[in-house]
């Protein structure tokens, strides 16, 4: 499989063009992966440009690529958003790296009323940073195409207010629908949300319910916050078709 890189600050490309893979990027290639001279590779923006590129020299950080082809791919339809709610450990922190190799669109940090991790303005940022970093390396691992999007720390206020614009599935053991039963909007975002380690709590769930959210199950065996997610986006791919 060819190595994938990211050049963020590239937004066009021509068939014969030659590029510099510098930066941290660059380093990895030269020092990590230690790429040679006529390896090929795969580079993008992270918005939908991709290349096939060869490498012509490698410098000790940086390397010289020559584009054999380009292709503008368009994002998969429809959107898929995962609300993730923060979890101890690195359990939210896997779920979203897994959700980036399945093709979800965007993640949202949730702080649910039971999340043992807390998030204050400090740590908030610095949490979506961290979260930022772990979607762009899953995306490079997956050769995607296009990064999907980390949105600031959303309230259960902010997850319920995305209902009047999205399809949301709360994923619940207590819920009274399933995947299949859904009956989806063409061209509308899909949004799953995943509560923490202790359940998302009886207030939370009325008030998704309220906002017009379908409180899913996913069976009789109870998930972990780190897998639950996963296994929605991955039946989703294929009840959307997007697989």
């Amino acid at each position: 499989m060819a190595h994938h890189y990211i050049v963020d600050e590239v937004y066009s490309l021509a068939t014969g063009e030659r590029i510099t893979l510098s930066g941290a990027e660059g380093r990895h290639a030269a020092s990590v992966s230690r790429v040679r001279v006529g390896e090929h590779l795969s580079i993008t923006n992270g918005r939908g440009l991709l290349a096939q590129v060869t490498v012509e020299s490698v410098g000790k950080v940086d390397v010289e690529l020559l584009v054999d082809s380009v292709a503008e791919m368009e994002p998969q339809r429809p959107a898929i958003a995962l609300v993730q709610a923060l979890a101890k450990g690195d359990r939210d922190e896997r779920a979203i790296e897994a959700a980036t190799e399945l093709g979800v669109t965007s993640v949202i940090p949730w702080q649910a009323s039971r999340s043992v991790s807390r998030w204050d303005a400090d740590k908030a940022t610095k949490g979506v940073a961290r979260w930022q970093t772990i979607v762009r390396e899953a995306s490079k691992q997956s050769i995607r195409s296009w990064i999907p999007a980390v949105a600031e720390l959303a309230s259960t206020k902010d997850v319920c207010d995305l209902a009047a614009s999205s399809s949301v599935l709360v994923l619940a053991p207590e819920g009274d629908s399933q995947l299949a039963d859904i009956e989806f909007v063409p061209g509308r975002e899909v949004i799953i949300v995943v509560g923490p380690e202790g359940g998302i709590t009886p207030e939370e769930l009325g008030q998704f319910r309220a906002a017009g959210a379908h409180l899913v199950s996913l069976g009789a065996n109870i998930l972990r916050t780190s897998t639950a997610g996963v296994a929605a986006i991955a039946a989703l791919n294929q009840i959307l078709e997007r697989w």
